[in-house]
């Protein structure tokens, strides 16, 4: 893998941030974003917002050249959102994509040792559940939910990564190229299983940095019942579907 910049980040970067109703959170995770990271690009996907949020990235957008805006006229979900964002940073020279939520959940300042770890790896996940990372203000059942979707994630899969279903974490531009994202069609927790997996499959390099994850303080989280339910079938599945790849090569007869 390639070095540049010196330290092993590899420039430019773009991080994506998807965004429903979060016009008092937007700006201040810009503005800590940029404290830590000055050179990196900001894409705010804003699926139709009715609390104005389009409008107030727009205002950042023409105050500051590194904030982007990319409009959607309705809500069509994280995972369409992100893949909007990816279309977008592959039609420009970006080299890094990082995936943030707008909440405050993510810390930008976690954001460096991301980007430095990708001078040994093709995607980078920032995890609540390696040593060293966290989880702050979390409602005991949210956490439990979270860490059983993980395990099932894993037993499920054959997956190593003990945080497939976080949402903070960079890419390469190699890995979303190789992707075929046309294809995805998962959202929320079932979005960032299916993209890690994926990346997985295509024999990438995955690496998991301890981040410190807290829930947010303003605004109403977008997690449902549904959500859960799409990431438990479709893992199923996906699962279900590698068994049986493994029994056909078990029983296909060696040439």
């Amino acid at each position: 893998m390639d070095q540049q910049q010196g330290q092993g980040q590899l420039q430019p970067v773009l991080v994506v941030i998807p965004t429903y109703n979060e016009r008092e959170n937007l700006e201040p995770i810009v503005r800590r974003l940029h404290a830590v990271l000055p050179d990196a690009n900001v894409l705010v996907v804003d699926d139709g917002s009715p609390d104005g949020t389009g409008d107030l990235a727009d205002e950042l957008s023409a105050a500051d050249e590194r904030v982007h805006v990319l409009h959607r006229t309705e809500k069509a979900g994280l995972g369409a959102a992100y893949i909007a964002g990816f279309g977008w940073a592959l039609e420009r020279d970006y080299a890094v994509v990082v995936e943030m939520d707008a909440d405050g959940s993510h810390a930008p300042e976690d954001l460096p040792r991301l980007l430095g770890a990708l001078s040994d790896a093709d995607l980078v996940l920032g995890s609540r559940y390696v040593p060293g990372g966290s989880v702050v203000n979390w409602p005991w059942h949210r956490e439990f939910l979270s860490r059983g979707g993980n395990l099932y994630a894993r037993l499920a899969l054959g997956a190593k990564p003990k945080d497939i279903t976080g949402g903070y974490r960079a890419f390469r531009r190699e890995v979303l190229e190789k992707l075929k994202l046309n294809t995805v069609a998962s959202q929320g927790y079932c979005f960032q299983i299916d993209l890690a997996w994926r990346t997985i499959e295509a024999g990438f390099t995955v690496v998991e940095v301890p981040i410190t994850f807290a829930e947010r303080e303003r605004g109403e989280s977008k997690m449902s019942g549904n959500i859960v339910r799409e990431a438990y079938l479709r893992v199923t599945k996906w699962g279900l579907r590698r068994r049986g790849s493994q029994l056909k090569s078990l029983f296909t007869p060696k040439r």
